[in-house]
């Protein structure tokens, strides 16, 4: 029976950002990957670009569920391995208790091996929100996966993961995962995130981002959680 590895991502994006390549990578080392997408990412153009139709949020939710798709896809996850819990993007602190409930199912159900999850730091509330549920999910069922934090906004953007390298090396909890043979796949995948790169809206003027190389490093760079 194959090991199971869950990756939980805060939105539609953060799992082929942060570790796209090692979800190839354990794919193709025999491992069964799923993916848990925690919120619907509907307020993407919302929030970042004033824009609140053409696309509404409801069309961003669809938009993104179909990008995500096609991107673990080229990955190798099956579409079945890849679960939607929908709560509303931006909102999953409101409803942690909730989260819990389904993502202690998803545990019990699949027992994983490893999970990766973000960064307890990072940025957005969605993601420390994550975070906080996979520790308390974990802790109640009692299990010992290993756990590593991928790190894709952190709250102090210029200096923090400088400064959390510094401290990651000194407490020996940083891991890089070698992905060199998976960064072409990996690049398919994210190209597959039309809403991020691309101008979709009459009412843009720009893309949301115009780069993604920074995440297309040989080695992802995880931090190790001890449980």
């Amino acid at each position: 029976m194959k090991k199971t590895v869950i990756v939980f991502a805060p939105h539609p994006d953060d799992e082929t950002f942060g570790c796209g390549g090692t979800i190839a990578k354990k794919i193709s080392e025999g491992y069964n990957v799923l993916i848990v997408i925690m919120t619907d990412g509907r307020n993407l153009f919302k929030n970042v670009l004033n824009i609140d139709n053409d696309p509404s949020p409801d069309e961003v939710r669809e938009l993104r569920r179909r990008e995500v798709l096609r991107a673990t896809e080229i990955l190798g996850v099956p579409k079945e391995n890849v679960l939607f819990l929908d709560f509303e993007d931006g909102t999953l602190e409101r409803y942690e208790l909730e989260a819990e409930k389904k993502v202690i199912e998803i545990l019990n159900r699949y027992r994983p091996v490893e999970i990766y999850l973000p960064f307890k730091n990072d940025s957005h509330p969605d993601h420390r929100a994550t975070y906080r549920i996979l520790r308390k999910c974990v802790e109640k069922l009692g299990l010992k996966p290993r756990m590593y934090q991928f790190c894709i906004l952190h709250k102090f953007a210029r200096v923090g993961p400088i400064f959390e390298k510094l401290f990651g090396l000194f407490r020996r909890n940083i891991v890089k995962v070698d992905v060199s043979r998976f960064i072409k796949l990996k690049e398919m995948a994210i190209r597959e995130f039309k809403c991020e790169f691309s101008i979709i809206s009459s009412q843009q003027k720009r893309p949301i981002s115009d780069k993604f190389d920074k995440y297309l490093k040989e080695k992802e760079l995880f931090f190790i959680i001890r449980t």
